[in-house]
């Protein structure tokens, strides 16, 4: 399955979550840290819900970058 992951850049580092799966975030010191930590992140939130009886979401959220000029 393919879950969009938004990645956010802070002054302190980075973020990550997966739109649809609510409470799943990572937090790392490079992008690199923390797209193995948002991986790691889904394998273990998705066995969470597993293990409590829960659905687990398919993804249905897309993402799209879209360019635009400089004002």
């Amino acid at each position: 399955m393919d879950y969009l992951v938004v990645i956010e850049e802070s002054s302190s580092g980075y973020g990550a979550y997966v739109p649809d799966l609510p409470g799943c975030v990572a937090v790392g010191d490079s992008r690199r840290e923390v797209m193995k930590l948002i991986r790691e992140g889904i394998k273990l939130h998705r066995e969470a819900m597993r293990h409590g009886g829960e659905d687990i979401p398919k993804p249905t959220t897309r993402g799209k970058v879209i360019r635009i000029r400089a004002a």
